[in-house]
């Protein structure tokens, strides 16, 4: 009975945050549409104006480039822990992965607006340097914990005897570990970056520090890949830099940005289920 409860209660913990949620941001999705809502480019709380699709393309591009960066990094990091070093040395670098996963997220933005944001200032021409592409380095730098520590369990978790057998038959520690050990383990480096694109999704502080939080479409048709080089705000950002002083139809229009992003999130779980629920059957 006891932990019956106590599962209740993180159950109940949940239900509750969603049902706040929902009944904050319904009304605003009501009043605004929900394709309008989402669908429109202008963000214009003063005008009345609110549409978070600029927020949703920040989102996703600055994700889907944090796990490009940090994917590979990540899974070969793994792969150097768990097959090519030393005992020793994978544990020291192990302990160096802990501690970054340790570092707070405004650290990472601090870091990002100290470091990364003068730099891309200087590349840019003088833009500023808070732009889309500091958002997707501090993502790629706050993913790799995550990603590298669930691959570490995934590649741990195969068995010796195939690693053995593979270095018996004349292929390399390299080959080994990527012919081999990794397709072996590919489900639960699946699910690593999975997870990697939850962190990347719902982090706030770094992204607003980093980002410059101009709520804008990314204009690849006229910049191209300049368009890197200019603000952008996520569905986070914008959620943590209007709410202290939002009220009324706006204040209900960021619950409804709540909404999406949970949306969001939900969809990565439901992929993680999948990858989960595949990796039980193939074993």
């Amino acid at each position: 009975m006891l932990f019956l409860l106590c599962a209740l209660t993180s159950v109940l913990a949940l239900a509750l945050i969603i049902v706040f949620i929902m009944m904050r941001g319904a009304p605003a999705l009501a009043a605004i549409g929900v394709w309008t809502f989402i669908s429109e480019s202008i963000w214009a709380p003063s005008a009345d104006w609110y549409g978070i699709l600029p927020m949703i393309v920040a989102s996703v591009i600055s994700t889907l480039g944090a796990i490009l960066m940090g994917a590979p990094i990540g899974v070969m990091s793994a792969l150097f822990i768990t097959q090519i070093a030393p005992p020793r040395v994978g544990e020291i670098v192990r302990f160096a992965i802990d501690l970054l996963a340790a570092v707070p997220s405004v650290v990472y933005g601090f870091f990002g607006l100290v470091t990364i944001v003068p730099a891309l200032d200087r590349l840019s021409g003088g833009y500023g340097g808070n732009s889309l592409l500091a958002g997707i380095i501090i993502l790629g730098m706050m993913v790799l914990p995550t990603i590298i520590s669930v691959s570490v369990a995934s590649l741990n978790a195969v068995p010796g005897e195939y690693r053995e057998a593979s270095l018996a038959m004349g292929e390399t520690v390299p080959g080994t570990a990527f012919r081999v050990m990794l397709p072996a383990a590919r489900s639960g480096v699946s699910a690593a970056v999975v997870l990697g694109v939850g962190r990347a999704v719902g982090e706030t502080m770094a992204v607003t520090l980093v980002m410059g939080n101009t709520p804008r479409l990314p204009d690849f048709a006229r910049l191209g890949l300049a368009a890197f080089l200019r603000p952008a705000r996520t569905l986070t950002g914008n959620i943590a830099i209007e709410m202290g002083y939002a009220s009324g139809l706006h204040e209900g229009a960021l619950f409804a940005t709540a909404v999406v992003l949970l949306l969001f999130i939900v969809i990565i779980n439901m992929a993680l289920h999948v990858i989960r629920a595949k990796a039980g059957e193939s074993g």
